[in-house]
Order: structure tokens, then sequence, then C-alpha cells
């Protein structure tokens, strides 16, 4: 979170984060968060209740209105937005009802085959691409249809982990189809696969436009008699004339980059099939139903071994330094990709880039081309036949030519943060070094989201940063829409997504379990100092970062996570940082107890329990018997304890609170 940035109050609505702002008040001293509203009026949020503000994500190219304070606006379109959010709820859960009933395919458990199929994969898994298998793999067994989807980087094993499944598909007697959205994707993955299953009897086939229609013909006669295990293809695998035996595994690759007819036949085909899609960065859409758990979705975040970030560089468009890029990539042995994504004007770039560096092979590559004549191109640049290739977003899905480091884009400005993800992954996909050059026009003023998509790259270097990239990308672009055009969109600039999202959650919570109640927020309010220091965390956003973390506290493993995460990154824990970690446990023990209010006022604490508190009585009544000098009932409001905390150093404080209300847990 920047200072000028838009954020949503769950009490106040729509304002601009301002920073923080450390305040000495009566011998305490403590950070505050400032948040402007309509009227240049402010408020200050202790950061005990930064969980009560959230990152304000609408629609794209659209300011929202500042709200004022006190105002009823902000109640108004919150209660419009619950309104909605429980419309939306009825039908999530109506989905995903219909989901649960539909009867799918119950696959066998692993047999000695599947076994030795994984233990053929060459490279050691990750911690993520384990556990994503076993997911998946649970999923299959399972009677239900699967619907997960794999995010993960270029490189992190999707490919391998979809192997898996359809081995364990053809193993358990029915067929896998198996969809790539670009030809050449789709020729890799049949190479790959045939590879792969070359020790196995597994019968693989594929369909796209590279097969000869004698060949396709021949191929479909076999699927329809069962004769053929895995069928890869483009989206000509989706037609009518394709007639499976025995379909039980649809695996999606790269499924935001289908068009609005190729989704309505695969919705069709996912109705009781099992389905897997990839992906490096979902659209906003499906990130939505994956966080609302309408699908569920595995994070591939752990980079293979040797694998390092990809050195990125975001600047205005210059001639030398493009120069120095492609001498200095063919100076190692490696080659370039040069993405400029206007066919008409591509080989006028080609001349050009062949006057900046005349030493160099240079050929061309678009979508327009012949079908032979871009094989060729491609094929000859695997095999080192020329130093750069100055192509349209052809190369986005698919190329996979480990010799290529370098990737210089020309116009970045004018991609989406995903794509230019996408793109950017095209290099970097073996253990050597690699470097992205994304430039912007010279004497050009840009857009503002422009500017916050190539900083959003700029700044997401370190490896497996697609599913945080796409979340950015989810903030820049808008909410989207989540089950129609009209669905959502309103109610999510009217509020924000994040506290949108809250209410659909809670909605769906309510709905799916009768007892369920809200969860209250604690009001702690405890004298004390705490902060983090500047001389620990300078960077604003970072701070942000680890006091939201901190609020968010849980469980008592989490407070122990983010305790040891402090160390690991800042250092040791300096007292004040100590003193907010204390606080976090306090809160959850209240939240065991119940305890809907901890407010201490002269060095007394009062512990307020809500109505259904989670309190054994004899072991209130016996803790009070054992210490009555220190803990008493309020006379006037029975439900009230009164702790007497007596030292005003917060740790010491916290120990003693902590330990009389964990008599009570």
């Amino acid at each position: 979170m920047h200072t000028g940035d838009y954020v949503v109050h769950a009490n106040y609505g729509i304002g601009l984060f301002k920073g923080i702002e450390r305040i000495k008040a009566a011998g305490t001293e403590r950070d505050y968060i400032k948040l402007e509203y309509a009227d240049e009026e402010s408020i200050f949020v202790p950061i005990e209740q930064v969980n009560m503000v959230q990152r304000y994500i609408g629609n794209e190219n659209s300011t929202p209105k500042l709200d004022k304070i006190g105002s009823k606006s902000w109640n108004a379109r919150k209660a419009r937005a619950q309104q909605k959010a429980q419309e939306i709820a009825e039908k999530l859960i109506d989905l995903y009802s219909k989901r649960q009933s539909s009867r799918g395919f119950s696959f066998p458990k692993d047999t000695e085959w599947q076994a030795a199929f994984e233990a053929a994969f060459p490279y050691e898994d990750t911690a993520d691409q384990y556990s994503a298998t076993e997911e998946i793999k649970a999923d299959m067994e399972r009677p239900v249809p699967m619907d997960r989807l794999v995010c993960g980087d270029v490189g992190y094993g999707k490919t391998e982990i979809a192997m898996r499944a359809a081995f364990k598909a053809v193993m358990g007697g029915k067929q896998v189809a198996f969809l790539a959205p670009t030809t050449i994707l789709s020729e890799q993955h049949y190479e790959n696969a045939v590879e792969r299953f070359k020790n196995f009897p597994v019968k693989i086939a594929q369909l796209s436009r590279f097969i000869s229609p004698a060949d396709q013909k021949k191929t479909l006669s076999l699927l329809a008699e069962g004769q053929i295990d895995i069928l890869i293809g483009t989206h000509r695998i989706l037609q009518k004339d394709v007639i499976y035996k025995d379909l039980g595994l649809l695996i999606i690759d790269e499924e935001q980059r289908f068009g609005v007819k190729d989704k309505e036949k695969l919705k069709v085909m996912k109705n009781n099939v099992d389905c897997l899609a990839m992906s490096a960065t979902p659209i906003p859409r499906t990130l939505h139903m994956s966080l609302l758990k309408i699908r569920d979705i595995s994070l591939l975040a752990t980079p293979p071994q040797n694998r390092q970030a990809i050195e990125t560089s975001v600047e205005a468009y210059s001639e030398e330094k493009i120069a120095a890029a492609i001498r200095n990539e063919v100076s190692r042995g490696g080659q370039v990709f040069f993405l400029h994504n206007r066919v008409e004007s591509l080989e006028e770039t080609r001349i050009k880039l062949q006057h900046i560096v005349p030493e160099m092979l240079i050929e061309t590559a678009h979508g327009q081309m012949d079908v032979e004549e871009l094989d060729d191109i491609f094929r000859r640049f695997k095999m080192g036949g020329f130093h750069v290739l100055v192509a349209t977003t052809i190369i986005e899905n698919g190329i996979d030519i480990p010799n290529v480091n370098t990737i210089i884009i020309d116009r970045a400005d004018m991609y989406g943060v995903s794509q230019l993800y996408q793109l950017r992954g095209r290099v970097g996909r073996s253990d050597r070094k690699a470097y992205a050059y994304l430039f912007y026009p010279e004497h050009k003023a840009l857009s503002e989201d422009a500017m916050k998509r190539l900083q959003v790259i700029g700044d997401f270097t370190e490896l497996g940063s697609g599913f945080k990239i796409a979340m950015k990308d989810m903030e820049i672009r808008g909410a989207g829409d989540l089950l129609g055009r009209d669905q959502s969109g309103d109610s999510i600039h009217a509020v924000g997504f994040e506290m949108y999202l809250y209410l659909v959650n809670s909605a769906i919570q309510k709905l799916s379990d009768s007892d369920w109640m809200a969860p209250e927020e604690v009001m702690l309010e405890l004298e004390y100092s705490g902060y983090i220091p500047d001389t620990y965390i300078s960077d604003d956003q970072t701070k942000m970062e680890m006091y939201k973390k901190i609020s968010a506290v849980k469980k008592d493993e989490e407070l122990e996570a983010i305790s040891e995460e402090l160390n690991d990154r800042f250092g040791p824990v300096p007292a004040e940082v100590s003193s907010l970690l204390n606080l976090a446990g306090i809160r959850i023990i209240c939240t065991k107890l119940s305890i809907s209010s901890l407010i201490e006022r002269k060095q007394i604490a009062t512990v307020e329990f809500s109505k259904v508190a989670k309190v054994n009585v004899d072991k209130l009544l016996g803790m009070i018997k054992s210490d009555p000098s220190s803990i008493s009932l309020d006379p006037q409001h029975p439900n009230r304890l009164m702790l007497k905390t007596k030292s005003i150093d917060l740790n010491t404080k916290c120990e003693f609170i902590s330990s009389k209300l964990g008599q009570l847990v």
C-alpha cells in the first residue's frame, strides 16, 4: 500500500491512505494509520485495528469518490452490496451443490505403475509439486468431478503434474483430452508427452493444423474406438466430430486464452468429467472463483533448483541499450526474443534492428504466416540458426527454447500485467541468468494504469510471483464479473473487491451453516508503547504488510510463524515489536474465550465476555478466589472481569493478562 492509494475502512468507507504516523500520548508511543476522507477530513486508525483497513480494488480507469465521515452513504452502499453478495452466495451454493451432487468417476488408488511413472521423473519434486500431485490424485479418487486450478510460474512443474494426472486416468481405464491454446504449444506438449510416456503402454495422438486431414481422420476413428488414451491438441479437439469412447479427464493449459465459444463447449465437456486447469497468471474471474472456493486451487510457489530470477529493466526506448542487450546475450552464446506486436511494421522493425546490430542474423514470426513457414522458423531458431527473432505475442504461450535468455519488449506500456509476466517467462527457463528489457516510448506521457503495470512487473522479479502478479492485475484492471456480465461489477465498485469478497464469504458461511455467527472483533485497548521502529523496517509499504499480518493472526501457530518471519527477514525482534506480538497473543486468547472487549484504564483491564462466552464458571470463580487482590468481578456487570495490571511495561502486563485468561481456556 503506497501513500495516496485508495483504501476502504469497514466503518467509514472509501478514503485515501496518507501513511503511518507515530503519536505520543499519556506516556505511550504508538503508530497510527492516517486516512483522509472528503473535505480533507482525517482519521487516525490504531495499528491494532489495521485489519479494518483494506486496499480499494474497483473498476479499471474509474476513480472512486471519497466518503464523508459520518455520512449515511457508505452504510447504504455496504447494505446494497451485502444484498447483492447474498444473491451471489445463493447462486454459488447452488452451483457448488450441483457440482457436489453430480456423479463423476471415482478413479482407483495408485498402482505400482503410477509409482514407477512418477519415479521416472528425472528431477526432484519441489514440496509444492508433491502436495499439488497428492491433492489432484485425492480429487480424482472421489466420485465428485474434479475442478482444480494449478497456478505456478513457467517451468515450475505444472506439465509434470498434468502428466501424472493423465497417467492415473489412463490406468483407471479412461481417456484424456489435453487442450492447449496454440498449435506450437500443443505440439510441444505432444513431444513432451511422447518422451515422458515412452516406457509405458500409453497411446498418444495429437490434433492440430499441423496434422494432415487424412491423419486427422485416422486419429478420430481410433479415438472413438478407444485405441487412443491421450489426445493432445488445440480447440480442434472441441469440435463435434471428435468423439471419445470414454473420456475421464480434461486438462486445459492457459484456460484464459480460449474464446467464449470454446469456453461454452468446455462447460458441456466438464459436466461429469474431472477437469484440471493450469495457468501461470490466472485472470481475475478465475482467481475469484478460486478465492471463493468455487474452484479448488493448488499453488506452485517453490522454484526448481538452480533457477534464477529474471533481471528486469523498465526504461525509455533506447537503440544503444537494445544493441548492448543483444550483443551481451549473443556474446555468451545465447539468443534473443524481440517483441513487437504490430504485424504491419514487423519487417520495418527487423530492418531497423539489422541497422543497429548489422552483425546479427534476424528473422520475423507472426500469426498470419503460413503454418509450414512458421513451424520452419521456430525449428531453425531452436536449432540456433539465427540470433534474434522479431515476433508478435505469438511467442506468449509455449515457445520453450532454453537458449533464449534475453527478451526485449517494445511498447511494453501497451500490455496487461499478466501478459507482460507471461512474455517475460519465455526466458530464464534454464539455470542461466536471464534478462528482460521493457521499453516504453521516450517522449510520451504514459497513463497512470500503464505506469502501474510496468511498476508491478519491475517490482515482482523474484521467482514464483505469478499468483501475486495475478492479484496485482486484479487491483489494476478491477475485479471483473463473477458469474456473468452484470452480476457483481457495480457492487464491487461501490465497496471495493476485498470488502465485497468478505461479504460474499460471510453470506456463503451463513447459508451453509445454520449455527454460524459472524466472528466478533475483539475490542482491544491497552495502555502500551508498541510500533515497528524505522530502524527495524524503514519502508512504509513493508511495515504496513507486517502490521496487517500481525493483526490478522487467529492461531498460536500463525503468531509463531510471523515471529520467525520477522526474525528471518529483519533480524532480532526489538521490544516495541515484541509488544505487538504479545498483544496478538492476547487477542487469540480473547477469541478462544469469546471476549468482546478488553479495555485498560488507569492500570485496570476490564474484560467483557460476550453473551455466549465459552467460559467454565467453576474455573473463573476458582481463579478469583486464588488471587482476589488482582482479579474481581464487576458488581454492576456480572459479565465483566476486572484485572489489576499494575505494570506499565506491556510485555510484563501481557504475561500477567495471558496467564490469568489462559487459565480459563
